[in-house]
């Protein structure tokens, strides 16, 4: 046995074995004295010096899973309508349904017109057929298909394999001999039974079939007997390597540059599909190229695409990146391609508070616009539809009998006339003097009857006017004299760059573009020349509705499609100059979109207008200009700066807006009543006068308001002045 002394693991053992018996704890000598004495001290390895050539890594460690789960994705999922939009609308299915009825109606009566043709062709070819009939015949008898294996088994000097085929063919012959001749007497017991028992149509009916049976088989492949009742416009089918080469003659350096090193330079990321009439590709550009950059080349873009100019339309996204492209490519030219027929053409009424159908986009689907609460500009260069385009939207409003319109030609061609005459309550052409005295006594009247309408909307009750606006109910009651009232003034320019009215025209117009759509006033206005002169910002900027045809520059652009639509791909510079009537339609909520308008002609305007004339006659409604009443007298012109220095006396440097609008009701109580602060205001700033904060001691308080430096008055008198002495 060993000591313990000799054995350290069994002096431990005995050890721990004695302080269990005695509930000691039990400590490691061993491990005890590691503790108490202190760790060796490892020197830290110094850091070696930065290579200036290696990257710094910016980025942490990403987890494998980022960004938002599976639940996440699928909410933020576009989804894909279970009815297709064309079901969904009466009017689509409708036009499409009556299209095919057209189609296949023009393809059966033009086969039905040249039947006796398409007859004297194949009676001209039944001689021939019956030569290839017959020969065939014999060929089949003959066996003349099984004649170059026997002539190549001669050739090798096969002779067991030519007697076997020779053995082969003479036994196809005899049982095709056998029903050559059992299917001439059928056929010609047939011929004589129809002969002897026949009626004679039944026998015309046989002997016509089979004339035009061997005619077609006699026929040329280079001289078809049947003609195409239409010609089908041949365009490519749009694929991701035409795309990608169109993109990359774009000259775009990120597109080019990716597409060198291997890469596509354009990310799809939905299929190509059919849409309507043309393909939709989708997809993102190249990082810091824009779908700006694109639409700014779309003429080289069409040239790559190897498709005509309107065929060929880029398009932002508005609910997603700016680099995020749609690509829609039509089978024919947006400007030739044939329209749906307007439904409102031949028949109908329209309700002003609705949507109306007036135009179709690129894939051919109607595109409605609602005339009601809004203010409306539209602009172009010359020939390129502006006037039509008022002159629609004229006739829609005239075909809900309701309506009260106020046409102005300013150009003087007489192009609003057929509106104008047949149904307008004031109308007017020309830019001399009598038109636009006229114009402004109307417009001055609206005002009055804006001023009216405010008095009676607010007198409501809640349950009948909720929303404090002009609704269709309300419309119809002839006692509240709440009917929609349309304004449509074309060359408008001429009105605010008058020498005498302009600021007047100016300040009323703004005024019924502001306040008016509620009460149901609405007024559109167009031009030819879109700049601040001519359109003031005051009216560009509250316009809800927008129509703009070609421009030639950024500034036209944003002056009627809003500021920073340019920015935003918006551009009506990229329409060519025979895309006439097509246009950027930016309506009340929406988002821009590329709209041809309905083409209505003069003959058809005059014959939508005498219908809409006839239903004002036989509801009463008709009045005004088209009844042949001369307007009522209005109230004599007023000069508001004049009015202003009467009722602030020059001992008052100062008055407040409430304090003068107070005075001018009693001044002029048939002009001035019911103005307010802002009213004055918003009529001042025509004039070039601002209202400032005027302070005045009240209670021994000092009270600031908004109001009028009178000197601000005189000075603008003066510049007025001034100017007309000039002129």
């Amino acid at each position: 046995m060993k000591h313990p002394d000799d054995d350290p693991e069994l002096f431990h053992r005995l050890e721990a074995e004695m302080a269990a018996d005695q509930g000691a704890d039990v400590v490691d000598l061993d491990k005890a004295r590691t503790a108490r004495e202190p760790a060796p001290t490892i020197p830290a390895p110094e850091p070696e010096p930065a290579d200036p050539d290696t990257p710094v890594m910016v980025d942490q460690p990403a987890p494998a899973a980022t960004g938002p789960g599976y639940l996440g994705r699928l909410a933020g999922a576009r989804r894909r309508p279970v009815v297709p939009v064309w079901l969904k609308s009466v009017t689509e299915l409708r036009t499409a349904a009556a299209w095919v009825a057209r189609h296949y109606a023009h393809a059966a009566g033009y086969h039905a017109l040249r039947a006796p043709v398409y007859a004297a062709r194949l009676t001209f070819q039944a001689p021939a057929g019956a030569a290839k009939f017959v020969e065939g015949t014999m060929r089949w008898v003959a066996d003349r298909e099984g004649e170059p294996v026997r002539l190549a088994a001669v050739r090798r000097e096969d002779a067991a394999e030519y007697l076997k085929l020779s053995r082969q063919r003479d036994g196809r012959v005899r049982l095709r001999t056998l029903v050559a001749v059992l299917a001439m007497f059928v056929g010609l017991g047939l011929a004589l039974a129809l002969y002897v028992l026949a009626p004679d149509w039944l026998q015309a009916v046989s002997v016509g079939a089979v004339v035009l049976a061997l005619g077609a088989v006699g026929r040329k492949a280079d001289a078809p007997v049947v003609h195409r009742a239409l010609e089908l416009p041949k365009a490519t089918k749009l694929t991701s390597d035409i795309i990608l080469r169109a993109l990359g003659a774009l000259g775009i350096p990120a597109i080019n540059q990716a597409q060198a090193k291997g890469r596509d330079g354009f990310e799809f990321t939905a299929p190509i599909t059919r849409d309507g009439p043309g393909w939709r590709a989708e997809g993102n550009l190249p990082y810091g190229v824009t779908v700006t950059d694109i639409i700014e080349r779309r003429e080289r873009l069409a040239s790559g695409l190897r498709r005509p100019l309107g065929c060929v339309w880029p398009e932002a996204v508005p609910d997603e990146h700016t680099g995020h492209l749609v690509l829609w490519v039509g089978d024919q030219d947006m400007s030739r391609a044939s329209q749906p027929a307007w439904p409102l053409l031949k028949s109908g009424q329209v309700d002003l508070f609705k949507p109306v159908a007036y135009g179709t986009d690129q894939r051919g689907r109607w595109v409605a616009v609602g005339l009601m609460y809004i203010a409306g500009v539209i602009g172009a260069i010359p020939r390129m539809g502006k006037t039509f385009l008022l002159r629609l939207l004229l006739l829609i409003a005239a075909l809900d009998p309701r309506a009260e319109l106020h046409t102005y030609d300013m150009k003087g061609t007489g192009d609003l006339d057929p509106v104008g005459n047949s149904v307008g309550y004031r109308h007017a052409a020309g830019d001399d003097d009598e038109p636009v005295q006229y114009a402004l006594d109307d417009f001055r009247a609206l005002r009055e009857e804006l001023r009216r309408r405010t008095k009676v909307i607010r007198s409501l009750p809640r349950d009948i006017c909720p929303e404090s606006k002009v609704t269709s109910a309300l419309a119809d009651k002839r006692s509240l004299g709440l009917h929609p009232i349309v304004a449509g003034v074309d060359e408008c320019q001429v009105l605010f760059e008058h020498p005498e009215h302009g600021k007047e025209f100016e300040e009323i117009i703004t005024d019924l573009v502001k306040r008016g759509p509620a009460t149901g006033i609405v007024v559109l206005l167009a031009t030819q020349r879109p700049d601040a002169k001519s359109l003031p910002t005051g009216i560009s900027a509250n316009a809800s509705a927008r129509w703009c045809l070609k421009v030639m520059g950024q500034l036209e652009n944003d002056m009627v499609l809003g500021t920073s639509a340019y920015k935003r791909g918006v551009r009506a510079t990229m329409f060519a100059w025979g895309d006439k009537g097509i246009h950027y339609f930016v309506g009340e909520g929406s988002d821009a979109r590329i709209v041809r308008s309905v083409y209505v002609d003069a003959g058809g305007a005059e014959a939508i207008a005498a219908r809409a004339r006839r239903v004002r006659e036989k509801a009463g409604l008709l009045a005004g200009h088209a009844l042949g009443e001369a307007p009522e007298p209005t109230t004599a012109a007023y000069d508001l700066l004049a009015d202003i220095l009467a009722v602030v006396p020059a001992e008052e440097a100062k008055a407040w807006s409430e304090t003068i609008v107070a005075r001018l009701a009693d001044l002029r109580p048939e002009v001035y009543d019911g103005w307010d602060p802002d009213a004055l205001a918003a009529a001042l700033k025509p004039h070039g006068v601002s209202t400032i904060q005027v302070g005045r001691r009240v209670n021994g308080k000092v009270v600031n308001r908004r109001g009028v430096d009178r000197r601000h008055i005189t000075t603008a008198i003066a510049e007025r002045d001034g100017k007309r002495d000039v002129g």
